[in-house]
């Protein structure tokens, strides 16, 4: 039997002016998880439903679309202006008064969120999942069967259509360069077999990193959510027991 609540559907707004759709479950717990997907990936695609319901055992849970995804509004900037979207998502948790804010990012969205506790350090903690050091050296191989074999398998017609790049690139902040100024206890995880966002990324911001901090790769693991995907029972675990042992 589910335990959860089912996801009011809400939209806050961003300093800019865009409007960030948000799914919140409310479970009646006093600490938050925000859920932050990564490129082309939404709060309703059936992988971060999934993620979603992961935490909800033990935690309130906010998942986001990004700027240009879903149903949200605006065109996605790749990380330029997302940073105002997490934000208006984290002002919303915080009128709710939770005790602890917990960050959960994948991919892009993963960059969003160690960008935002690197200068936000009020965040309890972040899990930065396949997370890249600088968008200019993402490999992003698509024609390797492992990117495309699980983009085919995560195909959602919807969700495809919903997706809208702006066409124009903007400056962006290095996760890299400002890795150093995370003070948030951090868990880094990757799949060494990621064919979009390789390893050495992880790895190299986990070691720069100084906050206290955990690594983890999956050997045999490829991008972002298809860790959770594959290797379900384990992710969870590593999840739910990295929270667990922050000091409350």
């Amino acid at each position: 039997m589910k335990i959860y609540n089912k996801p009011k559907g809400q939209k806050v707004i961003t300093k800019d002016n865009i409007n960030i759709a948000i799914n919140y479950y409310a479970n009646g717990f006093d600490e938050v998880v925000i859920i932050a997907p990564g490129w082309c990936m939404t709060k309703d695609s059936n992988a971060f439903l999934q993620i979603s319901e992961m935490f909800c055992s033990k935690y309130d849970v906010i998942t986001l679309d990004f700027r240009g995804h879903g149903k949200s509004g605006g065109w996605f900037t790749f990380t330029s202006k997302e940073i105002m979207d997490l934000d208006c998502v984290v002002k919303f948790a915080q009128n709710k008064n939770y005790k602890k804010i917990y960050l959960v990012g994948f991919s892009l969205g993963a960059a969003v969120t160690v960008i935002y506790a690197s200068q936000n350090n009020f965040i309890n903690s972040v899990i930065a999942v396949s997370v890249p050091t600088d968008f200019d050296k993402i490999e992003n191989k698509m024609w390797k069967k492992e990117a495309w074999g699980e983009t085919f398998k995560k195909f959602e017609l919807g969700r495809f259509f919903s997706i809208r790049p702006y066409p124009i690139p903007l400056k962006k902040i290095k996760p890299i360069n400002i890795i150093q100024n995370l003070k948030t206890p951090t868990l880094f995880v990757a799949g060494k077999k990621d064919p979009t966002v390789c390893f050495w990324h992880t790895e190299k911001l986990y070691e720069a990193a100084t906050c206290p901090k955990v690594l983890k790769i999956y050997e045999n693991g490829c991008h972002a959510e298809d860790l959770y995907l594959h290797y379900k029972e384990n992710f969870t675990t590593l999840c739910l027991d990295w929270l667990a042992s922050l000091v409350r």
